[in-house]
């Protein structure tokens, strides 16, 4: 029997990396980006594009964040908010390996003050909602910082000419157009790695079952099954779900590298 392979999907890594932990095959979208664009954005969306475009308002841009100042000022703030938050993800004692997680979280970055707390009590109290509500926190902590470091970029960006103050009242305008939207779009994460948790642990339950139904050192003398270590399935969850995150950060900081990209010009 042939079995159908699965089309190579194009886009973004984080939408890729979930298409594979969760065994989906998402098809390629029928409509290009600014078609998309246009059933997104209605008609208040609209005008205020247009507004933003005409300029004259781009001192309430100035306004609404304190500006950084000179380009490598701004590109210092972008590398130190991103280290923060790919630490951050890094450092959560929700997701590190069981045998980092006794040693303690000395030194993680201060936004993880209120961060949900690991309760390992063995395999079988292992609960998704520990982690749906470790992932929740850091993506409030992404949007948070991220945010915070858009409006100081524009501000700077405007302080630039008129055509940098156009440019970041476009930045500003789309951001508020999307912003219900791509946290809809993004809070659909962690609801997708649920199944992939329950797959996890499902599977090592199965080899377990077979490892106990035929003695293991026989089974390993024959060549049939692996050395089957119980609890690992959970560390392969942290280490995916990490993998995962990360790449919702490179998504998220895609509109700052635009407005460096516009600071560096300017």
């Amino acid at each position: 029997m042939t079995v159908p392979q699965r089309s190579a999907l194009s886009g973004p890594t984080l939408i890729r990396l979930l298409a594979r932990l969760t065994d989906s095959n998402v098809a390629e979208p029928a409509q290009t980006l600014s078609q998309r664009l246009s059933g997104w954005l209605d008609w208040t969306d609209a005008i205020a594009l247009s507004s933003a475009l005409g300029g004259g308002a781009s001192a309430v841009v100035v306004a609404d964040a304190q500006p950084l100042g000179t380009a490598e000022a701004c590109e210092s703030e972008c590398d130190r908010v991103r280290a923060t938050l790919a630490r951050a993800i890094a450092r959560d004692s929700t997701l590190m390996p069981a045998r980092s997680a006794t040693r303690g979280t000395h030194g993680r970055a201060s936004i993880l003050a209120h961060a949900p707390q690991r309760n390992d009590k063995g395999d079988d109290a292992a609960d998704y909602t520990l982690f749906r509500q470790c992932y929740l926190s850091l993506q409030q902590s992404m949007e948070t910082h991220i945010g915070n470091l858009r409006r100081r970029l524009r501000a700077t960006l405007a302080m630039r000419s008129s055509a940098m103050g156009r440019l970041a009242m476009v930045d500003a305008a789309m951001e508020r157009a999307l912003e219900a939207r791509e946290q809809h779009l993004l809070s659909s994460a962690p609801v997708a790695l649920r199944g992939h948790f329950e797959r996890l642990r499902t599977a090592e339950a199965e080899r377990l079952a077979q490892g106990q139904a035929q003695p293991q050192a026989q089974a390993q003398a024959q060549g049939r099954l692996p050395t089957i270590e119980p609890g690992a399935w959970l560390d392969t969850f942290r280490y995916d779900m990490q993998c995962v995150l990360h790449a919702e950060l490179d998504l998220r900081f895609q509109p700052v590298q635009g407005l460096l990209a516009a600071l560096r010009t300017s």
